[in-house]
Protein backbone atom coordinates (compact mmCIF):
# COMPACT_ATOMS: atom_id res chain seq x y z
CA UNK A 1 0.00 0.00 0.00
CA UNK A 2 2.69 2.57 0.98
CA UNK A 3 4.29 1.82 -2.49
CA UNK A 4 0.93 2.55 -4.27
CA UNK A 5 1.08 5.85 -2.08
CA UNK A 6 4.43 6.88 -3.37
CA UNK A 7 3.78 5.64 -6.74
CA UNK A 8 0.48 8.21 -6.76
CA UNK A 9 2.28 11.14 -5.52
CA UNK A 10 5.04 10.55 -8.23
CA UNK A 11 2.52 10.92 -10.77
CA UNK A 12 0.92 13.73 -9.39
CA UNK A 13 4.18 15.96 -9.19
CA UNK A 14 5.39 14.77 -12.75
CA UNK A 15 2.13 15.75 -14.47
CA UNK A 16 2.23 19.27 -12.52
CA UNK A 17 6.28 19.28 -13.87
CA UNK A 18 5.00 18.58 -17.90
CA UNK A 19 2.33 20.82 -17.33
CA UNK A 20 4.24 23.72 -16.15
CA UNK A 21 7.20 23.23 -18.74
CA UNK A 22 4.75 23.30 -21.66
CA UNK A 23 2.52 25.80 -20.46
CA UNK A 24 6.16 27.45 -19.98
CA UNK A 25 7.30 26.75 -23.47
CA UNK A 26 4.20 28.18 -24.87
CA UNK A 27 4.11 31.70 -23.68
CA UNK A 28 7.70 31.77 -24.78
CA UNK A 29 6.61 31.04 -28.05
CA UNK A 30 3.49 33.01 -28.20
CA UNK A 31 5.67 35.84 -27.16
CA UNK A 32 8.65 35.32 -29.29
CA UNK A 33 6.05 35.51 -31.97
CA UNK A 34 4.25 38.42 -30.94
CA UNK A 35 7.84 40.32 -30.82
CA UNK A 36 8.55 39.49 -34.55
CA UNK A 37 5.06 40.00 -35.61
CA UNK A 38 4.78 43.82 -34.06
CA UNK A 39 8.76 44.03 -35.56
CA UNK A 40 7.15 43.06 -39.15
CA UNK A 41 3.90 45.48 -38.74
CA UNK A 42 4.44 47.67 -35.94
CA UNK A 43 0.62 49.30 -36.80
CA UNK A 44 -0.99 46.29 -35.83
CA UNK A 45 0.43 45.96 -32.64
CA UNK A 46 -3.04 46.58 -31.26
CA UNK A 47 -4.46 43.52 -32.85
CA UNK A 48 -1.29 41.29 -32.12
CA UNK A 49 -1.72 42.13 -28.19
CA UNK A 50 -4.97 41.08 -28.21
CA UNK A 51 -4.48 37.68 -29.95
CA UNK A 52 -1.16 37.70 -28.21
CA UNK A 53 -3.07 37.60 -24.64
CA UNK A 54 -5.61 35.30 -25.16
CA UNK A 55 -3.52 32.50 -26.30
CA UNK A 56 -1.28 33.10 -23.50
CA UNK A 57 -4.05 32.79 -21.04
CA UNK A 58 -5.04 29.52 -22.88
CA UNK A 59 -1.38 28.47 -22.61
CA UNK A 60 -1.58 29.50 -18.74
CA UNK A 61 -4.61 27.20 -18.65
CA UNK A 62 -2.66 23.80 -18.98
CA UNK A 63 -0.43 24.38 -16.19
CA UNK A 64 -3.77 25.24 -14.03
CA UNK A 65 -5.56 21.82 -15.40
CA UNK A 66 -1.74 20.06 -14.51
CA UNK A 67 -2.32 21.77 -10.73
CA UNK A 68 -5.65 20.34 -10.83
CA UNK A 69 -4.55 16.93 -11.48
CA UNK A 70 -1.86 17.15 -9.13
CA UNK A 71 -3.72 17.76 -6.17
CA UNK A 72 -6.73 15.02 -6.75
Amino acid sequence: MELFNMLAEFNGFFSLGLAGAGAGIGLGLIGFGAVQAVGRNPTASGKILTVGIIGMALAEAVAIYGLIVALK
